[in-house]
């Protein structure tokens, strides 16, 4: 029996970027305090309407929101950074600026198989939660965004990363 493909986070690359502000915040698997980065696609594409009768209408719904969810230690330089974009758009939002509030873009590309995903019109939902105990804890920023593209991890991507990878 064969050996599937070996997954390691510090595969990950990215970057959230929001040119109002001029701020760049880089992301990889590597980042010293990032536990986790999800993505979540908000949008069912598809619902049913059945008649009394059985028959089934299924519809199809467009959209592409969802949310992108980074958990992160509490002392982590990731939390500072996103804390101080966050305050950045607060701040600007509070003097009736809105322009930088949903400006931000956030890309994940994993190495290994070549899949990405592009978030755009990006927005904080909050502050994470902050615990105060005794052992430090992680927090959870959850970045709301409008549209979310995700290209697949084809086999012909995948060749091509793993044989660039290796400088063929």
């Amino acid at each position: 029996m064969g050996v599937g493909t070996t997954y390691s986070f510090k595969d990950l690359v990215g970057s959230i970027t929001n040119p109002v502000f001029a701020e760049t915040i880089l992301l990889s698997g590597g980042n010293v305090g990032v536990g986790s980065i999800s993505i979540t696609m908000d949008t069912a594409r598809t619902s049913f309407e059945t008649a009394a009768d059985g028959t089934v209408m299924p519809s199809y719904i467009a959209g592409n929101s969802g949310k992108v969810d980074i958990v992160c230690q509490q002392t982590s330089l990731i939390h500072k950074q996103l804390l101080n974009l966050y305050n950045m758009c607060q701040t600007a939002a509070d003097a009736f600026d809105i322009t930088g509030w949903s400006a931000t873009t956030v890309t994940i590309r994993t190495m290994l198989d070549g899949s990405s995903h592009k978030a755009t019109g990006v927005s904080f939902e909050k502050i994470p939660d902050k615990p105060y105990e005794a052992q430090g804890k992680t927090v959870t920023w959850v970045l709301m965004a409008a549209n979310i593209v995700s290209t697949g991890n084809t086999l012909q991507t995948a060749i091509t990363s793993l044989a660039s990878g290796i400088g063929l």
